[in-house]
């Protein structure tokens, strides 16, 4: 019995020692590649063991996810934080000190907002279970009196949420602009005043304001392909079409040119007649998002700076309403995108730059117009407004019920860009 026992404890040492090991390849896999670039075989051959020898571990890809996305998610578990201090930017300094949490929420984040993503309705649930944490921590922060009392809770652990998920998608592409940590500290500190507060003394500008600076568009200018015979044009409007519909649902990485092409109803020689690859046609169809975004409009010429930003909830009421398919392609393929490795990395890091460069620029002449008050750094509030925005928009695809991402840009603009002294 005794040398039985020895050889079962053995044998289980031995199991847990390989399940670890496949776990830890799986992670290092899933956050240098992304979960849909990495097999079953290559998670086996990172832990130094066969296929056949994994499958007795886990059943597939999936349940490794899950096992691989809750145990970074538990590591970087909240710790207790002092009464006079409120909790979110040390839970990011406690995330940033777990190999492997920030790129793979990351990526996350943004994936798994499509619904046939295997975790979406895990992270759905997680993010609403962090907006409800986030709101008790808030409340204790208004009793306590480090966040104005008259803050909504609620609103303000959505935005809160939203912003923390946009920051860490920004941070993987622009690692030397964005602190994750540091960002949320200063956002602490400006929640302590009240909504739209002004230092004493100062006040908003009531003279006529100068238009806002010219801002470049988003989308590249037409191929050279765009120009030839109808016939062709209508085949190649079609095809990026459908690319877009199939990455939007099942991602850059598992839709081939094959699918697409079965898709469309054409042959996959016509579809190399019009892109020569894979990567062709990707940044054709984000070119295309970019083009019908700048087809929606600008404001009007004269605009100032703070009517410029305060427009962006409009715009985004209209994508919502009209184009939500292209909200779930930019988060899906954003997100994807995050390895270094991948086709649109370089794509999403220039337009993530040029987005913070002109919101940046944009606040900058809302503070020289006296409309973004004095304690409010227009480069801080740049970064925050892009990762709101973006935060928003997945807060929005895990939840259209309860996510107005308008109504939420509408409340930050109100309270960075006071229009009445408070």
């Amino acid at each position: 019995m005794h040398v039985t026992s020895v050889i079962d404890g053995t044998r289980f040492a031995r199991a847990a020692a390989t399940r670890q090991a496949i776990l830890d390849a799986a992670t290092d896999l899933f956050c240098r590649n992304g979960y849909r670039f990495v097999s079953l075989r290559d998670i086996a051959a990172e832990a130094g063991i066969t296929h056949p020898a994994l499958l007795k571990h886990f059943a597939g890809k999936e349940e490794l996810l899950g096992q691989v996305a809750r145990r970074l998610d538990a590591s970087a578990a909240a710790a207790a934080t002092p009464p006079d201090a409120l909790p979110f930017a040390a839970t990011a300094h406690r995330q940033d000190a777990v190999p492997g949490h920030a790129a793979l929420f990351a990526a996350l984040t943004g994936e798994a907002s499509a619904p046939s993503h295997p975790l979406h309705e895990w992270m759905r649930d997680r993010a609403s279970e962090l907006r409800a944490r986030r709101a008790e921590a808030l409340a204790a922060g208004v009793d306590s009196g480090l966040v104005a009392a008259d803050r909504s809770v609620e609103d303000e652990a959505l935005r809160l949420t939203a912003a923390w998920d946009g920051l860490r998608m920004l941070q993987q592409y622009l690692r030397d602009r964005v602190d994750v940590a540091a960002t949320l500290d200063r956002h602490q500190e400006l929640i302590a005043r009240p909504l739209g507060w002004r230092e004493p003394g100062t006040h908003p500008a009531t003279h006529p304001l100068p238009p806002a600076p010219p801002l470049p568009p988003i989308a590249e200018e037409p191929s050279a392909a765009e120009t030839g015979y109808r016939t062709g044009r209508e085949r190649r409007a079609k095809i990026v079409d459908g690319a877009m519909t199939l990455f939007a649902r099942e991602g850059y990485g598992d839709t081939s040119l094959l699918d697409i092409a079965t898709r469309v109803g054409v042959s996959k020689s016509a579809l190399y007649h019009h892109f020569s690859s894979k990567d062709a046609l990707l940044h054709e169809v984000m070119r295309e998002r970019d083009r019908r975004i700048d087809d929606r409009g600008t404001p009007d010429a004269g605009a100032s700076a703070a009517d410029v930003l305060r427009s962006f909830a409009d715009g985004a009421a209209t994508n919502e309403a009209e184009q939500p398919g292209l909200i779930e392609l930019y988060a899906v393929i954003s997100s994807e995108a995050t390895p270094r490795t991948h086709d649109a990395h370089a794509y999403f890091e220039h337009r993530f730059a040029v987005a913070l460069d002109g919101f940046a620029t944009l606040l900058r002449a809302a503070a020289d117009d006296g409309v973004l008050p004095p304690h409010r750094d227009p480069d801080h509030e740049a970064l925050w407004l892009l990762a709101l925005w973006d935060g928003l928009q997945y807060q929005w695809l895990y939840d259209h019920d309860t996510v107005d991402v308008a109504a939420q840009l509408r409340a930050h603009f109100a309270d960075i860009l006071p229009e009445t002294r408070s």
